[in-house]
């Protein structure tokens, strides 16, 4: 008898034992085991007869071969009982033919999918879409959040993937970005309560719902309007420099659709979505730090004089477009002489309706009139909170959104508020009022310089340029000696003078000759007066000449011998001796006690002279 035969004999006796158990036992347990261990005994002994037996291509190979105990002449070593592993030994390895039994190829020919004919065109659609145009940094990170949402939603099959921000200042969530199979979303701003996203933020944990039931739906989940018969949420917090910001949430309509892979999962992504929020930051950062440096170098470079307030204004306004957003630009200027606050320049983007240019500042109960009183800047983030007062009691501004007011203040001394109004609500952080107090400081200099300077102007009595009368002594002067001729009852006269135009062109001159022009106009004009007139400036290129005791006609006389000797004087401008003309209107000023009259006499008299085509004197009686 063979191994294999002995080892089925034992197999076999083991059940007529347990059968006799059954019989000798008296215990009832006892028996009850006993059936129980013959029973799977005698079902394992038929399992193992049905699982060993030999393949198909083993068996028909071997029919007429003899049997494994007869092949080699050591048994002992190539038998193996069925129910062990077996190897068949080769006496013979090498392979003297290759057949379809023992030839295997090293490589197979893949299998050939039919492709879409647009499939390129599709893929290229996608992998290369461009940003949209003229967008910010804001609006960048939009729209790479919204192509991530889209893949968190499609990898897990959810009905929504929402991104929310989340302002710890005002305990709120907002919704950033979401891609949803709703068009229900409500996009309002959610306060913290106790649904399941408060709970995220409350907890700083990661939240998981598999079974929502229909009517906890509309408690659990607030960012719908209608119910959407939701049952499963998912959400996890999204932390940056260890603070929590915002929190992204997946929901579906079938049970248990996400598990705890799929928080884990979600962490990557926000990893993901912090490392870009970091990028941009960055970025952001060093793009506003860049521009405002440019704008402070335009500013105060060489090419902007800075020569009276309009230029300052105008400075402002343009380096302040490139340093914060604003939709409303306001200069408020302290008039020195009218001792008034009052708007000077008003720059209103929008269509909404604002204030005007030339408004007077109340200083209380406004805004501006705060920054003015207090000389510390005004910040409002949300004006629609409540009903404020920018600049007058009477005012009628349409704008809700983020006001800021910095006064310029210059040793204790305010010269002016720069306003900016934006429609969207926080929109000036602190940094950025700090940051700008810092330049209006400079730009309070300037202000201060023109400020005195038109206080000096305004107490003196002659153009600084020609030492002639400005305009306004001039009148008064001309007043004065009217009522003396009228009292002494003897004839005076006007003559206005008016320097020709010319080609004013850099290209022929290399620098503008007018002020040299001016000023040689000038000098020989007073070299030609006696004591008894009066020579003023009352435009940039008109002079004015007030005969005491003179008639129309003598000074006509006076006025055609000194064109003709102006015409001939040769001027050097830029290396170079140029001619030039002027042209002159005399009027009479009998019978006239107002010198705005005889002014505009005489400049009748000039129109006439100048539409003549210049170089010539004309009379008004």
């Amino acid at each position: 008898m063979d191994r294999r035969q002995k080892k089925r004999v034992l197999i076999f006796l083991i059940v007529p034992l347990l059968a006799a158990v059954i019989f000798i036992a008296h215990d009832t347990i006892i028996k009850i085991i006993a059936i129980l261990l013959l029973l799977i005994y005698v079902a394992f002994i038929i399992f193992l007869r049905d699982s060993i037996k030999f393949d198909t291509s083993f068996t028909s190979s071997s029919k007429n071969k003899p049997e494994l105990d007869d092949y080699s002449p050591d048994s002992s070593k190539t038998h193996s009982d069925l129910s062990d592993s077996f190897e068949i030994i080769s006496p013979n390895k090498k392979v003297e033919i290759i057949t379809d039994q023992n030839f295997s190829p090293e490589f197979r020919v893949p299998k050939t999918i039919l492709k879409p004919p647009d499939l390129k065109e599709k893929f290229e659609e996608i992998a290369n879409e461009i940003l949209p145009p003229n967008v910010g940094h804001n609006e960048q990170f939009s729209f790479v959040l919204e192509k991530l949402l889209s893949v968190i939603k499609e990898a897990y099959s959810a009905h929504s993937a929402i991104f929310f921000w989340y302002n710890k200042k005002n305990e709120k969530l907002t919704i950033e970005k979401f891609v949803s199979n709703s068009n229900e979303i409500n996009k309002r701003k959610f306060d913290i309560e106790d649904d399941i996203l408060s709970k995220i933020v409350n907890k700083a944990e990661p939240e998981l719902l598999s079974d929502i039931t229909s009517a906890a739906e509309s408690d659990v989940i607030r960012y719908y309007n209608i119910p959407q018969a939701i049952k499963s949420f998912v959400g996890v917090p999204l932390f940056y420099d260890k603070n929590l910001i915002a929190v992204i949430a997946l929901d579906s309509k079938d049970g248990d659709a996400f598990g705890i892979e799929t928080i884990y999962a979600l962490g990557r992504f926000v990893r993901v979505v912090t490392m870009i929020i970091g990028l941009y930051d960055e970025k952001h950062s060093e793009s506003i730090s860049q521009q405002r440096l440019e704008s402070l170098l335009n500013m105060i470079g060489p090419d902007n004089k800075l020569n009276d307030i309009n230029e300052i204004v105008r400075t402002i306004e343009t380096s302040l477009d490139s340093m914060l957003p604003w939709d409303a630009f306001t200069f408020v200027y302290f008039h020195p002489v009218d001792k008034k606050f009052r708007t000077i320049r008003v720059n209103n983007k929008t269509t909404l309706k604002y204030i005007g240019e030339n408004l007077d500042i109340d200083l209380n109960g406004t805004l501006v009139g705060k920054a003015i009183v207090s000389g510390i800047p005004v910040k409002i983030d949300d004006t629609s909170l409540v009903s404020y007062q920018r600049y007058s009691k009477v005012e009628d501004i349409a704008f809700d959104g983020s006001f800021a007011a910095l006064p310029l203040i210059y040793r204790e001394q305010n010269y002016g508020v720069i306003c900016l109004e934006n429609l969207k609500k926080n929109s000036y952080t602190n940094s950025d009022i700090k940051y700008l107090r810092g330049i209006f400081n400079f730009i309070s200099y300037y202000i201060y310089s023109q400020s005195t300077q038109l206080i000096l102007k305004n107490l003196l009595t002659v153009d600084i340029e020609t030492r002639a009368l400005n305009s306004e002594s001039f009148k008064n002067r001309i007043n004065i000696d009217l009522f003396k001729a009228q009292k002494l009852n003897i004839p005076s006269s006007l003559a206005l003078i008016k320097l020709d135009d010319f080609l004013e062109q850099e290209s022929l001159f290399e620098v503008d000759p007018l002020t040299k022009v001016i000023a040689s106009l000038s000098d020989s004009i007073s070299a030609e007066l006696s004591p008894l007139n009066l020579f003023g400036r009352l435009e940039n290129k008109i002079f004015g000449i007030y005969f005491f005791n003179s008639s129309s006609k003598e000074v006509f006389l006076w006025a055609e011998k000194f064109r003709v000797k102006f015409a001939r004087h040769s001027i050097v401008t830029s290396a170079k001796q140029s001619t030039y003309t002027v042209s002159i209107g005399v009027a009479s000023a009998r019978d006239l006690v107002n010198a705005e009259e005889i002014i505009e006499n005489a400049s009748l008299a000039l129109q006439k002279a100048i539409e003549k085509g210049g170089n010539s004197v004309r009379n008004i009686n």
